[in-house]
């Protein structure tokens, strides 16, 4: 089943964040090269535009160095209103003492981004947000938003997308619905998403004390708080919270615990908006068929970081399969699906590094080795410095999992850990 054997294929995307915009981009600059002409709809009700949940996708918003690149492949550049803050250090906050990571590598840039135009309670103007900025883009290069949410997609010898006003059959669905949306297929598809866990986000005013170029880190209080992060966004902080299985730390409680309440002069009147969004930490079952694929967080993502680069590149590969290949099961089950189970074989290294991580914050006398191996590989050249690179990677989601675990049983980085230079 090829793309090519029909004139003008009609493909429906469903979903405008992210994976749904790159699914697009891909599309079209991949089949200009083939010489398909296809007509291309990106199903998307919110308004990007609007501040607060209207233009939400409950994302931390930040981008890697490798999303970044990928971006410039596309012929995108992001323009200076879409990046918030350049980000280019760490602190990591640790039993009272803060360590700061200053970035490995200059050439690999990372950056704030919000997705939608801003939180809720926005001070001043709406801000440019990247998943508006994507859609245009798509739209620019010839694919068509339908600003109607998706309410059924059924199967008639094809996808049938059913919409609050109409109807559309198409010749390929790609989902891009993300895991907090419900993804609308009928039982027929046999798609079941991703496993998620809850965080916890808020938005502050940024202190003009706070440092714009810097994202905290800190761990272990409240209990049961896994990793609490600060992100600067230009006139503003993301406050990103995961916990341990699906409990819930509050925003407050974890100012409280790291006391920064004066810092910050965080309370409920402060909180300019507050959410609890699902993150996925596995990966759909079912995620692809005849005439149909799912991308982004709707099939897989990397663990805990990186979700928009995983959209990027999910989306990808599941284009290229459909324009090399073909859009049948067999095509994607071949090419598509060993993809994805290298990123869920990557997160479970992920997993191994966190749980190092939080045995080691257990183990005061680990902790102390680790810290002074940290501060020693400051004065190192940035090729023999194993720890910062381990902790800028798993922190931005900078390099996969496995690379880090490996580089951490190295040699070198292991008589770092035992017998820090000099």
């Amino acid at each position: 089943m090829h793309l090519q054997e029909i004139s003008h294929p009609k493909v429906g995307i469903v979903g405008g964040g992210p994976g749904g915009s790159f699914a697009a981009l891909h599309f079209l600059k991949l089949a200009q090269e083939k010489g398909i002409f296809p007509h291309i709809l990106i199903f998307e009700p919110r308004d990007f535009d609007k501040p607060g949940p209207e233009s939400c996708n409950h994302c931390a918003g930040i981008l890697s160095s490798r999303l970044m690149r990928g971006l410039g492949k596309l012929g995108l550049e992001l323009p200076p209103r879409i990046i918030q803050s350049e980000l280019h250090s760490y602190a990591l906050h640790l039993d009272h003492e803060v360590i700061q990571i200053a970035q490995p590598d200059p050439s690999r840039r990372i950056a704030s981004v919000y997705r939608g135009a801003g939180p809720r309670l926005l001070q001043g103007k709406p801000l440019a947000g990247l998943d508006g900025y994507l859609l245009t883009q798509a739209c620019l290069r010839g694919a068509h938003h339908i600003p109607h949410r998706v309410e059924h997609i059924t199967w008639q010898g094809k996808p049938i997308i059913q919409t609050t006003k109409e109807e559309h059959d198409v010749d390929f669905l790609i989902l891009a619905t993300g895991v907090n949306s419900h993804a609308p297929l009928s039982p027929r598809f046999g798609y079941q998403p991703p496993k998620t866990t809850l965080m916890a986000q808020d938005e502050i005013l940024r202190p003009a004390s706070w440092p714009a170029e810097r994202v905290n880190i800190y761990f272990n209080q409240p209990p049961g708080l896994k990793f609490g992060v600060i992100i600067p966004k230009d006139d503003y902080l993301n406050i990103s919270l995961l916990g341990k299985d699906t409990n819930r730390v509050s925003i407050q409680e974890f100012i409280q615990a790291q006391d920064l309440r004066d810092e910050l002069a965080y309370s409920q009147s402060s909180s300019l908006c507050s959410c609890n969004p699902r993150i996925a930490v596995g990966p759909a079952h079912g995620y692809y068929g005849d005439r149909w694929v799912a991308v982004g967080d709707a099939a897989v993502s990397r663990l805990y970081k990186d979700g928009i680069g995983s959209a990027f590149y999910t989306a990808k590969k599941a284009i290229q399969v459909a324009l090399n290949s073909g859009i049948s099961k067999r095509a994607f089950k071949k090419q598509y699906e060993p993809y994805c189970q290298h990123i869920h074989r990557d997160n479970r290294f992920g997993r191994w590094l966190f749980s190092f991580w939080e045995f080691m914050l257990q183990k005061p006398l680990l902790l102390k080795a680790w810290t002074q191996a940290l501060q020693a590989e400051k004065e190192q050249s940035a090729k023999t410095q194993a720890h910062i690179r381990i902790v800028w990677g798993m922190f931005t989601g900078d390099e996969p999992y496995r690379d880090l675990l490996y580089l951490g049983l190295h040699p070198q980085a292991l008589r770092n850990l035992f017998f820090p230079p000099q």
